[in-house]
């Protein structure tokens, strides 16, 4: 595994790929003097009253340097063996490693740099229980801060991971709505091509009227396919354009019925041919004639399409592509984090679509 580097500034560390780093400069700046002021106060060894003005700052300075001393060593000591041992993994090894690594780091520096200050700045001998006191405070503080580090890095490391699941989790999701996209123009070539294959057999005069809107729908398929939502307004003016082209081949043998108050028009977002598929999927699936015409009923209703149409079923010679009502459920789950409701009773067959609020 890769060594950690280790700058003045930024304490970095490589979590799948990616550096964290933590900015600790003034959190070292900050308490390093503090714990090199008050340890040996605490202790008492500077006292003062028994120093002139200058041994004191030095005195201080002295011990200013012993804990930025201990701070540096122990700091690259940590984040240089970290990299080896994880919680996760070796929690009770990783403990044990930073434990030693600290002892065999601090108490030496520690002993010998407190014992040097008796040599520069006291004419008596090292007084050895304050030595032993600012040593065991200095290793109590020492694994404070050295808490406090891995602290701060599972808390980063848990951000990045979570951040990381959320990027691929949408990589995954945008993925699979393109692919759901995609399925869309064919689908839609497929079956038009069908109509003007059969226009063009029966009634040759309305299979170029037919060519002629088929384009304008498909214009709009090109320009929206690639948005996720639409508003309501250019859903609803699409179906219409898209029945007239039903209307060409099947005449009055289908009729679109729409019960929506254009003020909720600008006012409500939906995945885009949406209604389109609903429309097809009542011809594909149903009988009708002039006689007995299908009749395709749209209305709003508490954030909600209700698109409902007679049952008058007819046999299959084609097996379906199944990309219909599956696809458009499949989109919906991803773009909008809801399903769409689908009921059948012994007359109608109903679709419900979640409509999203503009804001």
């Amino acid at each position: 595994m890769e060594r950690r580097r280790i700058n003045t500034g930024l304490l970095p560390a490589k979590l799948n790929g990616q550096r964290l780093s933590i900015n600790d400069i003034g959190f070292r700046l900050m308490l390093a003097p503090v714990f090199g002021i008050a340890i040996p106060l605490v202790t008492g060894m500077i006292n003062v009253n028994n120093l002139s003005h200058w041994q004191v700052k030095l005195s201080f300075l002295y011990t200013i340097l012993i804990a930025f001393m201990v701070w540096e060593g122990n700091r690259y000591l940590h984040f240089s063996l970290r990299s080896y041992f994880d919680w996760h993994n070796r929690p009770v090894r990783k403990i044990a490693v930073m434990l030693l690594s600290i002892s065999f780091y601090t108490i030496p520096v520690s002993v010998l740099m407190l014992s040097g200050w008796y040599t520069i700045f006291s004419d008596d001998k090292p007084n050895r229980q304050v030595i032993i006191t600012s040593t065991l405070i200095i290793m109590i503080c020492v694994i404070f801060i050295t808490h406090v580090y891995e602290t701060v890095f599972l808390v980063k490391e848990s951000e990045n991971e979570m951040l990381r699941n959320e990027q691929l989790e949408r990589a995954k999701t945008e993925a699979e709505l393109e692919a759901l996209k995609s399925r869309i123009d064919p689908h839609f070539i497929f079956n038009s091509l069908n109509t003007l294959s059969h226009l063009i057999e029966e009634k040759p005069a309305r299979a170029k009227l037919f060519n002629d809107h088929l384009a304008g729908v498909y214009r709009y398929i090109l320009q929206h396919k690639e948005q996720e939502l639409v508003l309501l307004r250019d859903e609803i003016h699409f179906l219409n354009d898209y029945f007239s082209l039903l209307c060409i081949r099947f005449e009055n043998a289908v009729h679109l019925q729409s019960e929506i108050d254009e003020a909720q028009y600008e006012a409500w977002l939906i995945p885009p041919i949406s209604l389109q598929l609903l429309a097809e999927n009542a011809i594909k699936h149903n009988e009708f004639s002039d006689s007995s015409p299908l009749v395709i009923h749209i209305q709003w209703k508490e954030e909600r399409l209700i698109v409902r149409n007679r049952l008058q079923t007819k046999e299959q010679k084609r097996e379906s592509s199944k990309t219909g009502l599956s696809n458009l459920n499949e989109r919906y789950k991803l773009i909008t984090g809801k399903e769409i409701a689908v009921a059948a009773t012994d007359d109608y067959f109903v679709v419900e679509l979640p409509l999203l609020k503009m804001t």
